[in-house]
């Protein structure tokens, strides 16, 4: 199986199953010299664990981290970083009668199709535990931009139809940890709870909308053509499974506008060259502009759902029905935040380093050089 592996420079290799002993994941081309521990990467991993609240999967995982490699004296030593999280709640039991049943909405037809044989438990690889690597190497990829003054934020903007109202940055950093949906708005989160409790009473689930925000991101930061920003963005956000759609800055609402609605007029402000307005979402040609980047992911409902659903038995070639067993998230967008986050940080970091603008060498235990201010001087252009 190919396709485990996500970045060029600053690059994660996810691995592990559901069901199976642990996950995790290696990260390779992290400087050296960054302050590093494992609460650092545990902080991360508990927004994304199972059993929070009532409108999560009750399977109950501490899903702690532990650094296997890549760290020494709390500092990263620019070898390759591991972690792994062991599995501790595991439950296949419900799973074996899914064996030749692939369930509608899930990967499991797909990669039976393709490899002829597939983990049944709990959707094996393909299971949302997969993104507990992801958020991981996302961790480290946010203590890197940090450094750099860039902050990431995500918060739910819609569940089940129900829709929040717009809200400010400080109202998103101060409110979206607040409640079990992650809405920065908390008239709106309590609708959104309680649309969850009535998908679960109908043995039902739903999906939603997630916005992720990355801020002090400066200009030119992107490469201009197959490999822009946005086109990244995009395939990082759309490799998370349960999203279906991706829009940067006002997305498909553009289409229905004109230039003059839609452009963002450039203005100086203290000496500084700023738009006016952010519809393109903070990057034009493929290359951030210095606002704020700006994406949101529709997340479908969870596919594993109590109600009966037709199928097939590949073995038996025939027509069946099924209703799934075990734990399931009855909407996924909550959870889906810090995995949302985390990608955002991985593309970063990663064309940052491509671009120069993070020097991948000079680690953050000595004065690091800007990669391109290093290549005049070794160049002989510096004055």
């Amino acid at each position: 199986m190919s396709g485990n592996t996500f970045g060029t420079l600053f690059r994660i290799t996810t691995w592990g199953e559901s069901h199976g002993t642990a996950l995790g994941v290696t990260i390779d081309g992290c400087p050296a010299g960054l302050l590093l521990s494992e609460p650092d990467i545990q902080k991360e991993l508990d927004r994304r664990r199972p059993g929070q609240s009532d409108v999560t999967t009750p399977r109950k995982e501490e899903d702690r981290a532990e650094l296997l490699s890549g760290v020494f004296s709390g500092k990263t030593t620019g070898a390759p970083i591991s972690i792994i999280v062991k599995n501790k709640d595991a439950d296949s039991s419900k799973y074996e009668e899914l064996r030749n049943t692939p369930r509608p909405g899930h990967a499991d037809f797909t990669y039976e199709q393709k490899y002829g044989i597939r983990d049944y438990r709990g959707g094996g690889r393909s299971s949302a535990r997969e993104t507990i690597g992801r958020v991981a190497g996302g961790a480290v990829a946010k203590k890197i931009l940090a450094q750099h003054g860039i902050e990431i934020l995500c918060h739910v903007t819609e569940i089940g139809g129900i829709r929040a109202k717009q809200v400010s940055i400080p109202q998103i950093r101060e409110n979206t940890e607040k409640n079990p949906v992650r809405c920065a708005d908390p008239d709106a989160a309590v609708e959104m709870t309680a649309m969850i409790h009535a998908a679960i009473s109908e043995k039902d689930s739903v999906g939603g909308i997630v916005e992720v925000i990355a801020l002090g991101v400066p200009a030119g930061i992107g490469e201009p053509v197959f490999d822009k920003l946005d086109a990244e963005l995009a395939g990082a956000l759309m490799s998370i499974g349960a999203v279906k759609g991706v829009e940067i800055g006002l997305g498909f609402k553009c289409a229905n506008m004109k230039g003059s609605q839609f452009n963002d007029p450039l203005s100086i402000r203290d000496g500084k060259i700023t738009a006016l307005s952010n519809n393109a979402g903070g990057i034009l040609g493929g290359i951030s502009n210095g606002e704020p980047i700006v994406c949101r992911i529709a997340v479908k409902p969870t596919p594993s759902i109590s109600k009966e659903q037709h199928t097939v038995d590949i073995k038996e070639m025939k027509n069946t029905t099924i209703n799934i067993k075990g734990r399931h998230d009855p909407s996924i967008p909550p959870r889906i935040v810090p995995v949302a986050e985390a990608m955002m940080a991985l593309v970063l970091v990663d064309q940052m380093m491509r671009g120069g603008q993070i020097n991948p060498i000079l680690g953050y235990g000595r004065r690091a050089i800007p990669q391109r201010a290093l290549q005049r001087r070794n160049s002989g252009g510096e004055k």
